[in-house]
């Protein structure tokens, strides 16, 4: 799922950006993490396994991760 969620977010903000296969990978991955923490954080409980609404949240969270990397690598 993180491949798939790391490759979601990289379509939704294309440019430069973590490249390669394994950094996609762990985007998506912490991606999760972080989706999953903010769902928490306002009260969506439940969303686990690979479905529709866990896709969602991941993604949402690697979009966030993506453009705190985009923020923080900035020149």
């Amino acid at each position: 799922m993180g491949l798939l969620v790391g490759i979601v977010a990289k379509v939704i903000m294309p440019g430069d950006g973590p490249g390669g296969f394994i950094m996609t990978i762990i985007l998506g991955i912490i991606g999760a993490f972080v989706g999953g923490f903010i769902s928490k954080f306002f009260g969506f409980n439940g969303f686990t396994g690979f479905n529709f609404p866990s896709f969602i949240i991941a993604t949402v969270g690697a979009v966030v991760v993506l453009f705190g990397h985009r923020m923080l690598t900035r020149r």
